[in-house]
């Protein structure tokens, strides 16, 4: 059976360690990292199954996160995570790219389900988004 594998990127520890101990359940590697230039090592060393990714997660330049996951992994399936709740964003992420939106204040709720769903190859975002 394939270990499955993910990379989990926020600069927030305490964000890091509560998601991480969701994560653990159903995967058999979750790499934390905190910034981009880590994030982009992990995910070239390990290969995930997904990434989770803090949407304010800084980066350099002028692109998002968004947008420099998929220019340099396009095969990378990834959730961000974000405090926003506006409905518009989150189709904007989707969009962009990334197969999943989860708000931070519901993660414990809708991570498991939204890593299930974008595995699946299906889009999720948090029920909670305001429209």
């Amino acid at each position: 059976m394939k270990k499955r594998k993910i990379v989990l990127a926020d600069n927030h520890l305490n964000m890091l360690e509560g998601i991480r101990g969701l994560l653990e359940t159903i995967f058999d590697t979750v790499v934390m990292v905190a910034d981009e230039n880590s994030m982009f090592e992990a995910i070239e060393k390990i290969k995930p199954d997904l990434a989770v990714v803090d949407i304010s997660l800084p980066v350099s330049g002028e692109s998002s996160i968004v947008d420099k996951i998929k220019s340099s992994y396009p095969d990378v399936k990834f959730i961000i995570l974000s405090v926003h709740d506006d409905l518009s964003i989150a189709k904007d992420v989707i969009s962009a790219g990334a197969s999943g939106f989860v708000l931070k204040r519901t993660a414990v709720f809708d991570l498991i389900l939204a890593v299930q769903e974008v595995l699946q190859g299906k889009t999720f975002i948090s029920p909670s988004v305001k429209s």
